[in-house]
């Protein structure tokens, strides 16, 4: 016969509530009591799926590198997305950042979620923690084995990109990337390399270059470009004529370098970004990007906790399921040499920056 609450709470001493409580990690109880009645569980085989909650509180968990929405606001989208689909529902959301020194389980004690909203990037240690804690959880712009997910195209808004350049004629297309670890920078990096394959064209691997990891993600991106014309130049071979960066703050950094080292956009090297932040569109020149609609990444996100609550396919440690994909577009603007929708100076010369807002 299969191990019930009551016989966790016989065995460890406590009411069938506290036992409730501990196993759905809600506040409460000192942290003595729940390790213990945890502990007690486990040794009886108890099978914490049982317990059924329905889902009302939900928290966002944002790693702290991705905070910093002034420089790189995607996230503030797909949270405004999440936080719309949560009061369409009568959910309560919240949101936490969270990095590897930070005590995730405490925070999330203090936030008591019933589900997990997992945004962008972060560490293998702490997805093990939410693993653990038996919540239904989805990834959003991530992806990992046991974890639902919603992710963008990415393979495909590479691909956009890419044939993009390569119908401008523009064949020595460098990648600017940031960490491999990160699931949407690398499926760019593979559709980078793919659209060279499909288009039948030889790929030179020095042409794909990574950000040095510890910097700012701009001024990260601006040293890769540094970096690609420095060596050009010491090789005396062509710069690269066209740019592909892994997301539109990347690719307007890059910009600002080729722009103080007197290069002409798009006449000497062409840029295209990824994510259609505000920026892309009011820059000088506007950046040609991959545009998807972040809000629907947040909204995917909640309606995937609410398909599967606890104990179903949306619960953490079960199999892994298949990505859900939200679709991309390519939106072609002057830094790659189409026609923008807003003019531009005839005098390029006399653009020696980027004006961002």
């Amino acid at each position: 016969m299969a191990t019930t609450i009551r016989d966790v709470a016989r065995a460890a001493s406590v009411s069938i509530g506290t036992v409730s409580r501990a196993l759905k990690n809600q506040p409460g109880l000192s942290e003595a009591t729940r390790v213990r009645v945890v502990e007690v569980a486990q040794q009886l085989g108890y099978d914490s799926g049982q317990l059924r909650t329905r889902i009302r509180r939900v928290t966002f968990l944002l790693h702290r590198q991705h905070n910093n929405f002034a420089v790189s606001p995607f996230f503030s989208h797909v949270l405004n997305g999440f936080e719309e689909a949560c009061r369409e529902r009568r959910l309560v959301p919240s949101v936490l950042t969270a990095g590897p020194t930070q005590d995730l389980a405490q925070q999330m004690r203090l936030h008591a979620p019933d589900a997990i909203a997992v945004a962008g990037f972060v560490e293998p240690e702490l997805l093990a923690h939410l693993h653990s804690l038996a919540r239904p959880t989805v990834l959003i712009d991530l992806r990992a084995p046991g974890f639902r997910s919603v992710n963008i195209d990415n393979v495909k808004g590479a691909s956009l990109a890419m044939q993009h350049l390569f119908a401008s004629g523009r064949r020595r297309v460098a990648f600017i990337g940031g960490s491999l670890a990160h699931h949407s920078i690398a499926q760019r990096a593979l559709g980078y390399r793919k659209a060279y394959f499909d288009a039948g064209l030889l790929f030179d691997p020095t042409l794909e270059i990574m950000t040095q990891p510890g910097l700012p993600a701009d001024l990260a991106a601006a040293d890769a470009m540094e970096r690609l014309i420095a060596d050009a130049r010491a090789q005396s071979s062509p710069l690269p004529d066209a740019v592909f960066a892994y997301n539109d703050a990347a690719a307007l950094a890059a910009m600002r370098v080729c722009f103080a080292h007197g290069l002409r956009v798009p006449e000497d090297v062409a840029f295209v970004g990824f994510d259609d932040i505000p920026a892309a569109a009011q820059s000088t020149p506007p950046l040609s990007t991959v545009t998807v609609d972040k809000e629907a990444l947040g909204r995917r996100g909640v309606e995937l906790l609410l398909e599967d609550q606890a104990g179903q396919a949306g619960h953490a440690g079960t199999p892994a399921q298949a990505d859900t994909l939200v679709a991309v577009n390519f939106i072609a603007r002057a830094s790659s040499g189409a026609r923008s929708d807003t003019k531009l100076d005839e005098k390029r010369e006399e653009n020696q920056d980027i004006r961002t807002p």
